[in-house]
């Protein structure tokens, strides 16, 4: 069921690295914010999806990116950021703090404000062996401190979860060619496990 089409359309972007801007999916259409925005039309809502991620951001580069949501106006965001920071080894504390001014700029603009943590960089197959366990538990402390940082500027945090992690790695066709990014089929996975906090995000109350 669609919504009648004149409702207002709901503003829905994208902000962040790679993984939001839908690197490694087949096709734009198995991207991330493009699964999601067809969870939201068949839930009743009208889209309008921009995407402002950029490919190899880092959570210092949030700041830019808000500047240009607030320009465009917004009602919901969804911000995916972390892999890179921990790839170019940022201080937790750092990139919280950087992902907690970007929240805060856009809750205060009235925009409801979904984070995806860093995930779990140990389930990356060019991590050599002895070393995955290392970094799992850098990314578990980085995500850790994004959720702090994103929930203390009125954001809500929807971590992908170690389950999802461990379908990952337990299945490399979820991986794209890179074996770095997800495939089409790996962010159909994670799209169906944002989407329920997501459409909650809509369904509830304006703060």
């Amino acid at each position: 069921m669609t919504a009648p089409r004149s409702s207002p359309a709901l503003r829905f972007c994208l902000l962040g690295d790679s993984l939001a801007a839908g690197v490694g999916a087949s096709r734009p259409a198995d991207g991330l914010g493009e699964r999601l925005a067809r969870h939201l039309l068949t839930a009743g809502h009208v889209v309008h999806l921009r995407g402002f991620a950029v490919p190899g951001a880092r959570s210092t580069d949030l700041e830019r990116q808000v500047g240009a949501v607030l320009r465009e106006g917004a009602e919901l965001a969804l911000i995916v950021i972390g892999a890179n920071d921990l790839a170019s080894f940022v201080p937790p504390a750092i990139g919280a703090r950087q992902l907690h001014d970007a929240v805060a700029r856009l809750v205060r603009a009235g925009v409801r404000v979904l984070v995806v943590p860093a995930p779990d960089l140990g389930i990356v197959s060019r991590v050599p062996a002895p070393y995955r366990a290392l970094v799992s538990a850098a990314s578990g402390q980085y995500a850790r401190a994004q959720t702090e940082a994103a929930v203390r500027a009125g954001g809500s945090v929807a971590a992908a979860g170690p389950e999802i992690a461990a379908r990952f790695a337990a299945d490399p066709a979820l991986f794209s060619p890179d074996r770095f990014h997800p495939s089409s089929a790996g962010y159909a996975v994670i799209a169906d496990a944002l989407a329920p906090h997501v459409l909650a995000m809509v369904a509830s109350p304006a703060a």
